[in-house]
């Protein structure tokens, strides 16, 4: 399987809605999985309710990684997120983002901190909405 990346990830997690959800997580997380994002951490089971409720409220989207390194097992990024949601508001979020790959190329670990460029207060959180 070739290494992953965050903009085919988080394609295939939000901006592809025919694409089963576990389907596209199997791809792109190990079965061990973490993520922080801001000041909270999340195992596969809670990442993957966080994105389940994000296909809720997220019509479309985009990503525009503006930075992006890798050096053996490890990533880092820095990428734009643009998002329209169900209710016709757009929101624009800042991500910089330090993970680790497993071995096969998905991640293993992700730790991120955003910050919103454009949208409503209720944008604001998410990067960790439930």
């Amino acid at each position: 399987m070739p290494q992953t990346d965050i903009a085919t990830t988080l394609t295939d997690l939000l901006f592809t809605p025919d694409l089963d959800l576990d389907e596209a997580a199997d791809g792109h997380f190990a079965s061990d999985y973490r993520q922080r994002t801001d000041d909270r951490w999340d195992d596969r089971q809670d990442f993957l309710a966080h994105i389940a409720h994000l296909r809720t409220i997220v019509t479309s989207g985009s990503i525009q990684v503006h930075d992006e390194l890798v050096d053996g097992h490890r990533y880092a990024d820095r990428h734009t997120v643009n998002i329209t949601k169900t209710n016709g508001s757009t929101v624009r979020i800042e991500v910089y983002l330090f993970g680790e790959f497993a071995p096969g190329g998905r991640f293993r670990r992700i730790e991120e901190t955003t910050l919103m460029l454009d949208g409503t207060e209720d944008g604001r959180n998410l990067g960790s909405a439930r």
